[in-house]
């Protein structure tokens, strides 16, 4: 009755495609749902501005090829981070989130990714440590009068880069809009196991962030050419019960020369494979057989 969704980072395609084009594109992959980036970038970061009229013609995008827009990537606060020692910028930090949760709520994203920095050209200490909770917090608020869950990211700093550390804020801010979405790259490229990592997370992962890495090396590397144990990092989100969003994450620009559908075709094959491999019933549960019939069109229910 369920299918695991399965989405595709922005960036793996070309930037120049107009969104119903890179939907489409997405859709022919065999994807689910895109992730959309909102970086540092002036452009991406305008998005959270953008009309009535624009925020029509993206829903129209969505209703034509029958791809969503499910989780946003919100790496912004690289630039405007919630923690910085600037008023000024947590300010402007704060404003980006609060734009954030809003066109979520408008667009029917269902996850908000917060990256786990404090700073990022600062230097992190304790104030910043509270100022980060503190932003976060307040966007928790807002999450919630939204209906948009947040999703706290393991990056490649020390503030966050495992999930023990992720899940002291979680539970400092003890919100029920706050909660995991870990990428095992980043925790395989910062010198964690991923399996002994999520296996801390029981009940507290929305989605997680799929790609390979090698040793402080966390963008670039095709899947199958690093060290992420990809197997048992399945299986043990198996353990855990998970059953969420798989955001496939990728840089089309590290494919010059390549058909970038391709590409990100075959990813998805290597997903569909490790889905299968860790969850061979097909769910994450043994379903009671309620003598109800759903009819089930092979699309991820999301």
């Amino acid at each position: 009755m369920f299918k695991m969704p399965v989405g595709l980072y922005e960036k793996a395609l070309p930037d120049d495609l107009s969104w119903e084009e890179r939907l489409a594109a997405t859709g022919q992959a065999g994807y689910d749902f895109i992730e959309i980036s909102i970086d540092e970038n002036n452009e991406r970061q305008a998005r959270l501005d953008w009309s009535a009229s624009e925020r029509a013609e993206l829903r129209r995008a969505i209703a034509n090829t029958g791809v969503e827009i499910m989780t946003m990537c919100l790496s912004g606060h690289r630039k405007y981070p919630l923690g910085s020692h600037s008023e000024e910028l947590r300010l402007q930090g704060q404003n980006i989130l609060y734009k954030a949760i809003e066109f979520a709520g408008d667009l029917g994203l269902r996850v908000v990714q917060v990256m786990g920095y404090d700073v990022f050209y600062e230097t992190s200490d304790d104030e910043t440590r509270k100022n980060f909770i503190d932003g976060l917090r307040l966007g928790s608020y807002w999450a919630g009068q939204a209906g948009v869950m947040l999703g706290l990211e393991n990056l490649d700093t020390p503030f966050i880069d495992n999930i023990s550390k992720a899940l002291a804020i979680i539970n400092e801010i003890n919100s029920p809009w706050l909660r995991l979405y870990p990428d095992i790259g980043n925790l395989t490229a910062a010198g964690y196991y991923a399996p002994d990592e999520l296996l801390l997370a029981k009940n507290q992962i929305l989605g997680i962030h799929v790609k390979d890495a090698l040793p402080r090396v966390i963008r670039g590397v095709p899947f199958g050419k690093g060290i992420v144990p990809f197997l048992e990092t399945y299986r043990a989100l198996a353990q855990t019960g998970f059953w969420g969003f798989i955001g496939v994450e990728m840089w089309g620009d590290r494919h010059v020369g390549e058909d970038p559908v391709a590409v990100v075709a075959e990813a998805r094959k290597f997903v569909d494979h490790l889905v299968t491999e860790a969850w061979p019933t097909g769910s994450p549960v043994k379903l009671p057989n309620a003598g109800i019939t759903v009819p089930y069109s092979g699309r991820a229910l999301i």
